[in-house]
This record gives C-alpha cells, sequence and structure tokens, in this order.
C-alpha cells in the first residue's frame, strides 16, 4: 500500500470557546478525551478527525496510520484554541473497515503518544433519557447477555460521564468508560452506569448484520428533557428563547432540565469525532407537552445532523437518525394523554418515519412491550431486546439500504361501506400481509357536532371503542359503535392509550416480520 505523506495546516474550529469547565491536560502533547486505546474511527468514506492538545503554539505536529508499516502520515500546527490553550486537529484519509493499527502522534520536542488496538467502521451515538441509560445488566436474560458480550470484540464502547455546563464544551468535562473492547467487564458494569442495553443490543445486532467494527458512544441521562439536550439554535426555533440554563451547578446536576445544559457538556465535545449515525430513546419527560416535542424533536435532529457535519468530509450532513417510540409504562387503560401524543409526535404527525419532515430517520414500537412488574418500574421495560431487534431491523434498511420489511403495517386508505356501518381499513397498499391479534385498540371521536376539537380534548366522552372486527390479509373491517349512529364521525385512532395492550397483543401486526402496527389517528370523511 502507498504510504500516503501529506502536509496540512487544518484550521480547527472548535465550538465553545467559553468553555468553563473541562479544561484540558497542560502536558506538552496530549489528546482529547474522546480518543484513546480500542477506538473505532469511521471508515471510509468518511475522513476520521483527530485532534489534542500542545503546549507549544506554532509547532508541527506529526501523526501516523500504522500496521507493520506506515500507512498514512501527515502533519498540521499547533494554534491557539479555546481556553488559550494550543491545540491541534488533523483528517486522516479514508480507511476501509478492519484493524487492528496503531496511531503515532510526536511533536518536534520528541514527545510521542501511541494508540494501539484502533479500529475502522461505524461509529454510532446513543443519547437519550433513562430508557437508553438503562443497562444491560437489568435486561431480561441479563447474566447470559452480559457473558456474550466476549464474543464481540469488534465491537468498542464509550460512555460519556454524567455532566452539564451552561456554555458548549470543546471537550468532555470527564469520561465514564473510556474506549473499552466489549466483555462481560466493560458492557455488564452494573445497573445505571454502563453500559447501555438498547446502545449495546443495537450495536450487536449491526454487527451481526454488517460483519465489521461498530463503536458505539452512550451519553445519556435519566429524567431529562430534550431541551437539555438541545443547542440554543434548535430551541430557538421552536420559539424556545429564554434561557433558562443558569441554575447553579448542585442544582443542575440532580436532574438537568435547563435548555442546552447536556447539549453543551455531553454531546457538543464528540462533534469533532466522525460519526456514522445516532439512536435516540427519550421523550417521557416531555409527557406534558406532546404539540410542542412536534417541533422540538425534528429541530433537535435536524441541528444535530447540521453540527456534526461542519466539516463535511467527516460526518454526513444527513446522517441517519434512529429512535425507539416510547413505551408502555402504568397499567391502566383509561390514560390516553402523554405518551400517545408524544409517540405521534415523535413522528412529526405523520405515524411513520421516514416521513418528509423527518428524512433518513428509523424507529422501532415499544407500545406493546409492558413489564409493568419491571424492578426498576413500570416506565423502564426490561425487554430491549425486542426493542433493538426492531431498531436495527429499520437501521439496516433506512441507514445501509439493504432490502427489509422495516416497517409494520399503516393504514394507506380508509372507505366507509355503503351503510355507514363499516369502516374498511386497507394498510399499505395491499403490500403487507396483517394479522389482528386482538379486537381492541379502535377508536371513533363521533358527536351531534361538527366541532371536531370534541377529539382533541383529554375527555374520553367523545370516543368510542370499536367492539368487534374483522381482517383480510390486508385489511381490517371494523364495525362502527352504536354509540356513533346519527352522529358526526370526526376522527379515528389506533393503539391511543399510555400503556395499549398487554405484552405483544396489539391488534395488528405484519406477518413477515411480526412488527405491531404504529399508532395513528386520522379524520373520517363519509
Amino acid at each position: 500500500m502507498k504510504v500516503l505523506f501529506t502536509l496540512c495546516f487544518i484550521f480547527l474550529y472548535f465550538k465553545g470557546y467559553q468553555g468553563q469547565k473541562g479544561s484540558r491536560k497542560d502536558a506538552t502533547l496530549s489528546l482529547a478525551s474522546s480518543y484513546g486505546d480500542h477506538m473505532v474511527l469511521q471508515k471510509a468514506p468518511a475522513f476520521p478527525g483527530i485532534w489534542g492538545y500542545s503546549s507549544n503554539i506554532g509547532d508541527v505536529i506529526t501523526v501516523q496510520l500504522l500496521n507493520t508499516k506506515i500507512l498514512q502520515q501527515i502533519q498540521t500546527t499547533v494554534r491557539m484554541g479555546p481556553e488559550g490553550k494550543g491545540v491541534w486537529k488533523v483528517l486522516l484519509s479514508p480507511v476501509g473497515a478492519g484493524g487492528p493499527y496503531s496511531i503515532k502522534i510526536y511533536n518536534s520536542e520528541g514527545d510521542i503518544i501511541t494508540i494501539n488496538d484502533v479500529l475502522f467502521g461505524d461509529v454510532w451515538v446513543c443519547s437519550g433519557q433513562s430508557n437508553m441509560q438503562f443497562t444491560v445488566a437489568g435486561v431480561y436474560n441479563a447474566t447470559a447477555e452480559i457473558a456474550d458480550a466476549a464474543s464481540f470484540p469488534d465491537i468498542r464502547v464509550f460512555t460519556v460521564a454524567m455532566e452539564t455546563a451552561t456554555v458548549p464544551q470543546y471537550d468532555f468535562i470527564s469520561v465514564e468508560e473510556p474506549w473499552s473492547v466489549a466483555s462481560p467487564a466493560s458492557v455488564g458494569h452494573g445497573n445505571w452506569t454502563y453500559f447501555s442495553a438498547v446502545c449495546w443490543l443495537y450495536g450487536k445486532y449491526l454487527h451481526q448484520k454488517l460483519n465489521y467494527p461498530i463503536g458505539l458512544v452512550a451519553s445519556d441521562w435519566g429524567g431529562t428533557p430534550i431541551e437539555t439536550w438541545s443547542s440554543t439554535d434548535a430551541l430557538q426555533k421552536c420559539g424556545l428563547t429564554e434561557d433558562s440554563n443558569t441554575d447553579t451547578d448542585e442544582q443542575v446536576n440532580a436532574v438537568p432540565t435547563g435548555h442546552s445544559l447536556l447539549w453543551n457538556a455531553m454531546i457538543h465535545p464528540f462533534l469533532n469525532y466522525t460519526i456514522y449515525g445516532a439512536i435516540w430513546y427519550q421523550g417521557e419527560a416531555n409527557a406534558g407537552n406532546p404539540s410542542l416535542y412536534n417541533c422540538t424533536f425534528p429541530a433537535m435532529i435536524d441541528d444535530w445532523r447540521v453540527k456534526f457535519s461542519e466539516n463535511k468530509v467527516q460526518t454526513s450532513g444527513n446522517f441517519p437518525f434512529g429512535f425507539v417510540q416510547l413505551a408502555a409504562d402504568r397499567d391502566d387503560a383509561t390514560i390516553s394523554t402523554g405518551f400517545p401524543g408524544i409517540r405521534w409526535s415523535q413522528t412529526a404527525s405523520y405515524g411513520m418515519v421516514p416521513n418528509p419532515t423527518m428524512k433518513n430517520v428509523f424507529m422501532a414500537v415499544a407500545m406493546d412491550l409492558p413489564d409493568y412488574k419491571s424492578p426498576f418500574g413500570s416506565v423502564h421495560p426490561r425487554d430491549k431486546q425486542t426493542v433493538a431487534t426492531r431498531l436495527t431491523l429499520s437501521g439496516l434498511a433506512v441507514a445501509y439500504s439493504i432490502p427489509e420489511k422495516f416497517q409494520g403495517p399503516f393504514p394507506s386508505n380508509v372507505a366507509f361501506d355503503e351503510q355507514n356501518t363499516k369502516l374498511i381499513i386497507t394498510y399499505d397498499m395491499g403490500q403487507t400481509v396483517i394479522t389482528t391479534r386482538s379486537q381492541n385498540g379502535f377508536e371513533f371521536c363521533c358527536s351531534a357536532s361538527t366541532d371536531v376539537s370534541v377529539c382533541e380534548t383529554a375527555s374520553l366522552t367523545s370516543w368510542f371503542p370499536v367492539t368487534s372486527l374483522t381482517s383480510s390479509s390486508t385489511t381490517v373491517t371494523l364495525n362502527v359503535p352504536t354509540s356513533c349512529s346519527n352522529q358526526q364521525m370526526h376522527m379515528l385512532r389506533y393503539a391511543w392509550r399510555e400503556s395499549p395492550c398487554p405484552y405483544k397483543q396489539c391488534a395488528v401486526y405484519s406477518v413477515v416480520n411480526e412488527l405491531p402496527g404504529p399508532p395513528f389517528k386520522m379524520m373520517l370523511s363519509k
């Protein structure tokens, strides 16, 4: 292989010059905290970035990529960076999946850093609140899952420490778990520590399909709202301009809720690291205002893409973004507010992704996986394996263009019969073979008034459940409730409950992949 020698003087742009915490190494030569032995760098066609610190402004830094010989050699100069510290950055030329490699970094004074056991593959960031923070130690069959981690040495894991900052940081304040080879110790450390179960299982299932290295970065904090994971730019798009992140460190480090606190400390420092995509499990903390989430969630995705792709040869400006639609919580069939609205807003009111507002986005439906006896509380179901299986299926289709039937059945047409006593729902233009496991979940909104707003109130007085249905391989036929006779039929909705069904027993599933049809609501016209 031809050795690549390049002399580059890279203008290193850092967000967060005003960083308060996170003052970094004063040594002559050092790395940013996101780099180290066992790391995964993003494979070709991307250009992975590596950066660090030096106390000698203007010094020449040389970076070499090696296996048995020098494969690349790149030089750059140290310039003044955040907090008056000298910083340097290089971009490696694209490298195909594989390894291990070593990276040698040295300056003109003879200081040397060597990073060993470096792999090239796909790097995924995993973020959100407690259901993303929920660790492998808490899942069903945890002992076997943890032991199985030893079988995947080409998966590497990294966990960001839970920290807050009132201004964007250029480096992590601290790291909970540095880059580590997957093992029982690195994956099964303990409850609520490391490693994230959804993140691990998603990466494991991806690796089993792709057969090349996967790097997983967990950056999560239980109980946190989306506003604290969003930059001020993203929040301003939704009219959120008040700076609410001025709490003291003692206050915000309990459960941070202020604007941008975790974006500043736990996401922004990773912007110079080249990534492939991100997955997200959050929304419970925003259940009190689903309509706002309809703006803040798409805005956050768009903003993350803009910020991560400021150097376009590193991370794609349209990198794939996956999420878990909220799971069930309380065992109460009457709760129709909160979580159902968030699930709808997670899709920007389309019911499915990708869609015109949320392009290159994929999801896993989880509403049919209740765990009312979870020792971690019913809001934290232990079946993360099914969640990750569904998320991986959709990720392979959307993020990797691997042909998969990755979406659950979704209505493509509804029509009343001539007597207006039955409503026929056709799924996926007749292209998906469906099965029904329950008679429950469908509701009509009816009233004597033509005012549709009665359907949007928290009260269930205008909603009437369907008590019987029939189905074919591609349709579901609903018997209109007798309470809707001689009434205006305004809307239809499905699975519009915090906990809509017993475990894997909602009404509509795909036969091919056993994916549940997601919740939806739609206007009706006769």
